[in-house]
This record gives C-alpha cells, structure tokens and sequence, in this order.
C-alpha cells in the first residue's frame, strides 16, 4: 500500500511540472483574491500564508480562525519560513531553538519525531495544517515542506484533542503559488551532511484555478557521531483548485524514507569511570544498526463559503508508517565501571491513522455583540502493531568497552520476544467555540470541547494484559484580552487537558487518563510603530494521573502521580527596520513533582532547564555595494538539567552557544549561505532519555547555495 502510494504522488508529480513549465511565465489573469493563496503579507497576510520577515501579526492554530495574535488570549509565537532560511535550517529543531522557551528531548535514537519540553512538560503533539501527526513514531516534517511553524503555549485539548498541557505545535506546509517558480537548493556541512532540494510551484491552467506545489528532498552523508549515517527521501506535493468563487479543494500527500542507526548517544551511568568523546558510538554499525522509518501522509482539505457569513470546511487525513530493523541497546550498567552488556534487537513496528474533520465558522451580531462562533466534529481511528525481539541479557553477551570500543562484533541470535502487541485507539469528538468582541477593548474567548475513547490493547505476550477502555473527557477553555492602548493588550486564561495513558497495569486494566489545568496570564505589546512585537505570560499548571511505579509491583505503574510547573515566557519578533530582524525569547520554569508513590515533593523533572534563552539577529544591507548581504548572530543559553526524574540523577551542565550566520541574495536568481554554528566548539548534552544523553554537534560550517527561475 505504502509503495502504491509514493508511486501515485510520483507519477503525479510529473504531469505537474511538464504542465507547468508549458505555463507562460507570466500569469496576468491570476486574481490572488480568486485563488485565495500567498496574499502579499504587505496587503494583508493571511494566517495560513506567508509572513513578511520575522513578524507574524495573524495565526490560525490557537483558535482555528483567522485571528490577530495580538487579539489572541495565549502566548502564541510563529516562526515564518524567512527564519528557516536565514538559519539554513534542515530540521524543525533548528528553528524551534528560538522559538522561545522550547527545549530538546528524547529524540529517539536520531529516529522520528522528536520530543519537546514546553513549559516544564516533555510534548510530541505535532499537527500538520491543524490534523496530528505525530501517531506512531514518525518523522517530522523536513524544513524544506514548512511556510511557518507555530507554538501554542498551554492546553489545546479544546480545539485539537487529547495533548499535553505544556503546549501545541502546528506546522503550516508551503501552498501553491500564483506565479510558477522553481527553485533548486543544495546545502552541505563538514561533518559529512550534504541534501539537495526542489520547491516548484504555480498555476495549472490559464485562469489559475488549478495550481501546485512540489517539493522533492534527498539528503545523505555522515554525522559528527562515528559510524553514524543517514539518508532521508521525501516526495511533498499539494495540489489546489479554486472549483468556483466560494468553494476550493486542496490535496496534500508528502512521502518520507529515512534510513538511520538506531543512537542513543552517551551513557551516563553511576558506575562509569570517566566520560566519553561527543563522537563515541557504542551501538555497532552497517546494517547490525539500521532501521528503515517510511511515512506516508494524505489530507484532503476543502472550504466552501456557504454565504458572506457563513463558511464550511474540513477534511481528511490518512497516516501510515513504520520503523523496522536492527538495533542495538544496553541492558544495565557496567558493573566494573567501563564494560557495558548490550542486546541486539530487531523491531518492527506498525501504524495507520485516519482523521476526519468538520467545521462550520459563522461570523454575527447579536445587539452590540460581534461573534466568530466555531463548531466541529471529529472522529480519528488510530491503529498499532509493534513487536520487538532481542537478544539474551545475560552477562557477557554482547559486551562493549565504552572507553575503547570495538565495533562489528557478531550477532547474537534473538531469543527473547519483549514486546508483541496491538492496539487500537477511536476517538469521537465534538466542540464548540465563540469569540466575541464585548466592547472595542474587551474580546472574550470560550470553547468546550465533548471527546469520547474507546482504547483496545492485546498484549499477545500475556493475554492478561489485554483490556478494552472507555473514556470521556470534557475539556473547557476561557479567556479575555483587554486593549489597554491601542498598541497594548492584557490577558488571562484558563483551560484543562486531557490525555489516555498508554501501557497495562498489574491488575491486567488500563489508566486513568492525564488530566491538566492551566492558568495564564500575560501581555502584549506593538512597539516601535507595530515592527516589534514583546509578549509576556505568567503560568501555573498542575497535570495529574501522572505514570509513577506500583510500589506492590514495580515492574508496573499506576496513574497516581502528580506534577506542577509555573513560570514566566517573554518573546519578542520584530522586523525592526527594513534590515534589522530579530527572533527570539527567555524562560523561566520551575517544574517539579507534587506528588508520587516514591519520589519525594520537590523532585525537578526531567529536561527541564529553570532558565533558558534564544534570539537571533540578522541584518542585511539594502542599498549600496554590500546589498542582498545578510549577517546574523544566534545565541543559545540553557540551565542546568536533570537527567531523570529521581531523587538522585546525574545533571546536565548549563551551556551556552554562539552561532554566526551569512547569506548573500546575488541577485533574485542566486542565493548563497555560509553558516558558522557552534562558534567556540562547546561541548554539551542536548537532552537525555533514562540513562543516556544526546551529545550537541560541535563547531560546524555549513554552506548552501538556491537558484530559482
């Protein structure tokens, strides 16, 4: 199915550039307004479009309506496809950094989507044009697909579903154009990287009602990790028709291959007796450690104007992916200090996912009151298949010298089945949400979300595992902003989460699900003439039902835990002047256990730096011999950080890097970049998962050249 797939949008994708490249170069009788993609954001910037610079002003992903951020009652920041470019970033990472307050997580042995912290909580909830994609473990989207990536701080549960109640990331993938253009790209560091990309785009048909977008990755080549390699794929094409003046279709397919070891980086075990090289790599080679994560991806997305108040849309979405392959892991810690007993494994894991959607936004007065009301339902099936086997975990198996490793040992055979089961997750939901404008100054925001689970788990290892769950949950959400001037707002809110926990308990039944309430305050300011916008938010948020160990069976859990995280955000984004544009952010969060079987009040979460701080600034000339040059200074500043959440864990030293960026826009034609990251070459841990950490990459020079026509 999945190769049937990729063979269709492939052969899709042909027609679609012949076709194109047939199109005259100009397209005269375009009407932007007909085709209602890519509005210059000078005239008015749509809040699924393009943004101008560095300053987003509208966003559809905390509200799912077009709605100013400034009007918005929640710590909202969009970073814009300029940013991307301007880092050269090839990964969603790369921009999250200066997100403002987002840090790095468990990243899956460099596999899938990695996991964030926000606001105290570790969270994967990623949406792809408002539909999740982040069932399975799949890869995120590739830099090269996205016109602007957006956090949403605090619970979204309301609009979008079970999630944490840290925050929400949307991802708003690149739509087609009004003018046909195709831009080549190549970019490569001296670690080994080296990708090449196309992004082409435009009408179909002479009144421009039919139009495209294809985007095409390859990218392979070494790491700073030894005997750590890659290749990633990725086929990403949307199609769009403009079917009369009040109705349009979009259809959106993108086809990921990745090829990587399974690495889990450094171990940091008590026992240990020295640390190790950022580039040691304990987890063998070749094919010994590869695995092979395909995704495939398929919405189909309309909007119909039922009236000039009235609007239908919605969609469809289809998710299937896998992870399969070898890999190796360790089984404990080395007991004599430097010898590390590790499992060979194979693993096969298995998902679909499919997504309906429906909503209907209607904009009306009732007396003096103006309201942008939304309704919707939705109804997603989400299927797992997952089996795991590995190899003995006796002593002496499959060792490892962690200080003088030596790679390629044999195989050892697979005797132990460790995970073999199946579940399948359905979820019917119904929500409804006002906006309403009480006065010129004070807007008010309620929503109430009605989400049913029905979870069934086969443990095939153990039938007593198994269990069929019914869950309801009811998810509120308040706010109210306040126009103190016209260029300064103030605003609270309130919202709860909900989210099913995963796993069996000893009993053989399944979880309590999560359960999260937020409290936000904040301001928003428009300074310097509306070029630079600064937002500031205080929180509280407590989330229960927390997994913590079943002190009667600790090879189990119970949903009895309980954790609170409060904390300050301050952004800033502004396109100053016409040459000076800045990005970035500070954090402060103080996230901690309130309740547990075992570990005491107090304990710090994982991850999770107290400070933490971003910005990048980038000037390009515009006039004179320098113009089209553009220069950029990134700085990175992250606390310490427990490895685990326990009562005695190692800790993650604080770190600060320094990044330099360069482009040079020769003409519009032809743009170079030449990127100095990790200035001084510090060494430092990423994130952590359990017992391991992720090292950071070391001083890197990154160069790129585009050319579009």
């Amino acid at each position: 199915m999945r190769s049937v797939i990729t063979s269709l949008c492939l052969l899709q994708a042909i027609p679609s550039l012949a076709l194109a490249a047939e199109m005259p170069t100009s397209t005269g009788n375009v009407e932007l307004e007909v085709l209602n993609i890519n509005t210059q954001a000078s005239d008015y910037e749509r809040a699924d479009g393009p943004v101008e610079g560095y300053r987003a002003t509208r966003s559809a992903s905390a509200t799912r309506t077009d709605t100013s951020l400034h009007e918005t009652p929640q710590s909202i920041s969009v970073v814009p496809r300029d940013v991307l470019e301007d880092l050269g970033a090839t990964r969603l990472q790369d921009a999250l950094d200066y997100a403002g307050g987002v840090g790095r997580a468990n990243n899956f042995g460099g596999q899938g989507l990695t996991n964030f912290t926000v606001r105290g909580f570790t969270t994967g909830e990623f949406y792809r044009n408002g539909f999740p994609v982040n069932r399975g473990y799949p890869n995120a989207p590739d830099a090269n697909t996205v016109e602007r990536l957006e956090v949403i701080r605090g619970p979204n549960t309301a609009l979008y579903g079970r999630g944490d109640p840290g925050g929400t990331f949307n991802v708003v993938s690149k739509q087609p154009l009004p003018e046909q253009r195709v831009t080549l790209g190549s970019q490569f560091d001296d670690q080994g990287m080296h990708r090449a990309t196309l992004d082409a785009g435009g009408p179909l048909n002479q009144e421009g009602s039919l139009a495209y977008r294809l985007n095409l990755l390859g990218e392979g080549g070494d790491s700073f990790r030894d005997h750590v390699q890659g290749e990633r794929y990725d086929v990403a094409q949307v199609l769009s028709w403009q079917v009369n003046d009040d109705t349009k279709v979009i259809f959106e397919g993108d086809f990921m291959r990745n090829n990587r070891p399974l690495d889990r980086g450094l171990p940091r075990y008590a026992t240990q007796t020295g640390s190790l090289s950022s580039a040691t790599n304990l987890w063998e080679k070749g094919r010994d450690n590869l695995l092979h994560n395909d995704n495939n991806m398929a919405q189909l997305r309309f909007e119909h104007q039922l009236n000039d108040s009235w609007t239908l849309g919605g969609g469809f979405q289809f998710l299937d992916g896998s992870m399969k392959g070898n890999a190796v892991e360790a089984n404990g810690a080395p007991t004599d200090g430097r010898t590390l007993q590790r499992n060979f494994n194979y693993r096969k894991l298995e998902w679909t996912d499919r997504d309906w959607q429906l909503n209907l936004t209607g904009y009306f007065d009732t007396g003096s009151l103006s309201h942008t009301l939304l309704t919707g339902v939705e109804y997603e099936n989400y299927d797992y298949n997952s089996i795991i086997q590995r190899s003995s975990a006796a002593a002496g198996t499959y060792p490892i010298d962690i200080y003088q490793p030596v790679l390629g040992q044999p195989r050892p055979a697979l005797t132990r089945n460790t995970t073999w089961d199946k579940e399948n997750l359905q979820t019917w939901a119904v929500f409804i949400q006002d906006q309403v404008a009480l006065t010129d100054r004070l807007k008010a925001l309620a929503a109430l979300r009605f989400e049913r689970f029905e979870h069934d788990y086969d443990n095939k290892l153990n039938n007593a595992g198994d269990f069929t769950q019914a869950e309801n949950g009811v998810t509120p959400r308040l706010g109210l902003t306040y126009d103190l001037t016209d260029t300064v707002a103030v605003y609270a809110n309130t919202a709860r989460s909900f989210k099913p926990n995963s796993g069996a308990a000893a009993n053989g039944g399944g979880f309590d699900p999560e359960k999260g309430t937020s409290y936000e305050v904040g301001v928003k300011w428009d300074a310097l003439d509306r070029q630079l916008t600064v937002d500031a938010a205080l929180y509280h948020i407590v989330k229960e039902n927390v997994l913590t160990l079943d002190p009667a069976n600790p090879s189990y859990s119970l949903a009895a835990g309980q954790v609170r995280s409060r904390g300050l955000d301050l952004n800033v984004t502004g396109n100053i002047t016409p040459e000076w544009k800045v990005i970035g952010g500070y954090a402060y969060v103080n996230a901690e256990v309130t309740k547990d079987n075992r570990l005491p009040s107090g304990t710090r979460l994982a991850n999770i730096p107290r400070n933490s701080f971003s910005l990048i600034n980038t000037y390009e000339f515009q006039n004179g011999f320098a113009k089209g040059l553009g220069l950029g200074l990134g700085l990175k500043y992250v606390d310490d950080r427990k490895g685990q959440t326990e009562t005695v864990t190692y800790s993650m030293d604080r770190y600060s890097v320094i990044d330099l960026l360069s482009y040079y826009q020769v003409n519009e034609h032809v743009r170079l970049n030449l990127d100095l990251k990790n200035l001084f070459n510090k060494g430092y841990d990423e994130a952590a998962w359990n017992n391991y950490v992720y090292p950071g990459s070391p001083r890197t020079v990154q160069a790129g050249v585009a050319y579009t026509f």
